[in-house]
């Protein structure tokens, strides 16, 4: 396992009252309401969040990729994450497909800009081994 050897943010959540209940982060920045997946709840659940947590992330990591290679991420750039949570021989256990929107790219360009992504974005290194997880170009 890799070590963090200098911390650059360190997100404060606070939980109360599991899935039908909410999370404030500390700075004030988050306040939401939870509820379960699939009920009529009006607020949010943790797969949402994940899902949205590392499809922002990995735009991120696309941005980084493809100014490593002299590129630029074209209009529109976009990703469909969708995670799903189900049982196993473990129990509960998530799984996810990426879902990558590079308009006007190549498909060689883009799927080497995806795979690189894949390999600097900090929610697929968390996710690599763990859980089911696929990522194509859409």
């Amino acid at each position: 396992m890799n070590k963090i050897e200098k911390v650059l943010y360190t997100g404060k959540t606070r939980a109360t009252g599991g899935r039908d209940g909410a999370a404030q982060s500390d700075d004030g920045r988050l306040d939401i309401t939870l509820s379960p997946p699939g009920s009529r709840g009006a607020g949010t659940n943790p797969e949402q969040l994940f899902a949205a947590g590392w499809s922002a992330c990995f735009i991120g990591a696309m941005g980084r990729a493809a100014k490593d290679k002299n590129l630029s991420l074209p209009a529109g750039t976009a990703v469909d994450a969708e995670v799903d949570l189900g049982t196993g021989g473990d129990g509960f256990l998530l799984q996810a497909r990426l879902k990558i929107n590079l308009p006007g790219m190549s498909g060689d360009a883009a799927q080497d800009l995806i795979d690189a992504a894949h390999q600097i974005c900090p929610y697929s290194k968390m996710s690599r081994g763990n859980i089911d997880v696929s990522v194509t170009l859409a």
